[in-house]
């Protein structure tokens, strides 16, 4: 069984009840729910011996956090304690033109106040065969950003590979340093990068040579991501695949999905689904890493780690809450074209 360890933070996730706004919600529902453990929920999903590493609090909120992940299969061995404080993020599901809206209560939570040395970094990746973080962990402190550092520094002397998901977020970076001055250090680091060419820019400057948006009419155009894949290769000569989801949103509830894999050589392309009733598409990236991922370990080839990946991060868009709760059986049921949901008896 292969072993993948993800680092990050998990927050206490406040959803308003069915499509409800904040002003109109008396009530909130709670489960638990962030980009690098939903990563590991799903692949724990799909056997594989997934590790998520955090700082939490010792109280209550974070006992039932970490019964929940444990539940789904998640080993937390490598969890520290200390601070005061789970971040909490609240949810208002949005419906055809009105998109969903997300408020975050996470500044002085445990994970933003932790610091190098905490971690027994060589003990939680021994025998590991991919570290995972995103570009949120960095942007929430110094000290998150030096742990990931840390951490990917002590993978790479392992030969332990490294995936990362660059995920811009731009309310996150207040420590006074911005994603430019902080990430190229650490993705310099990994084996793997997913994002897309608005990360690229904002992150690092890189933009796709030659293309102009407003030409494409609205279709997919490789040449971006074939261009944003080289620049990222030739600036992170460590890398060796870059992946970018592909988005097209017809309202809140609506979309389509899929997704590319570009190798330096070739650009591998996901087959497109057309989603029409959207149950939750919160953690859909982090559903498409962690289909990645398992594709990576388990196929044979970059076609079909692309297919699982995109499908994987289909089915999710039908589930509530953050976790992708699909088996590797209902993935490639789907990938063979078993969308029809029809009542398995």
């Amino acid at each position: 069984m292969a072993k993948v360890v993800t680092f990050g933070e998990v927050m206490l996730r406040l959803s308003t009840p069915g499509y409800q706004r904040f002003s109109q919600a008396h009530q909130f529902d709670a489960t638990f729910g962030g980009g690098e453990a939903n990563v590991a929920v799903s692949l724990a999903n799909y056997g594989i011996d997934a590790h998520f590493v955090t700082r939490l609090p010792k109280n209550d909120i974070a006992d039932m956090c970490t019964a929940e992940l444990k539940g789904l299969g998640v080993n937390l061995d490598g969890v520290v304690y200390g601070g005061d404080r789970v971040g909490i993020y609240y949810l208002e599901t949005g419906a055809v033109a009105r998109g969903s809206k997300v408020v975050y209560d996470r500044a002085h939570s445990a994970i933003s106040e932790i610091l190098p040395g905490m971690v027994d970094w060589r003990k939680v990746l021994q025998g590991a065969d991919w570290f995972h973080w995103t570009g949120i962990t960095p942007a929430l402190s110094q000290g998150a950003a030096d742990a990931c550092l840390e951490a990917i520094k002590v993978a790479n002397e392992m030969g332990v590979k490294v995936s990362c998901d660059l995920n811009y977020r731009k309310k996150l970076w207040k420590y006074g340093k911005t994603a430019a001055e902080v990430m190229p250090a650490l993705v310099e680091g990994c084996d793997l990068i997913l994002g897309n060419e608005e990360d690229a820019e904002k992150e690092f400057g890189i933009k796709p040579e030659g293309f102009d948006a407003e030409k494409t009419g609205g279709e997919i155009d490789q040449r971006i991501f074939i261009s944003v894949g080289e620049q990222l290769m030739a600036k992170f000569p460590r890398c060796k695949k870059v992946a970018v989801t592909l988005r097209g949103s017809i309202n809140a509830n609506h979309n389509t999905w899929g997704g590319v894999l570009y190798d330096g050589k070739t650009l591998w392309q996901s087959k497109r689904y057309d989603i029409t009733h959207i149950v939750d598409r919160v953690g859909g990236g982090d559903s498409f890493m962690g289909g990645l991922l398992y594709g990576l370990l388990a196929y044979e080839t970059d076609q079909e780690a692309i297919e699982f990946a995109a499908a994987a991060s289909c089915l999710k868009h039908t589930i509530l809450g953050d976790y992708n709760r699909v088996t590797v059986a209902e993935v490639e049921g789907l990938i063979k074209g078993g969308g029809s949901g029809r009542v398995s008896r």
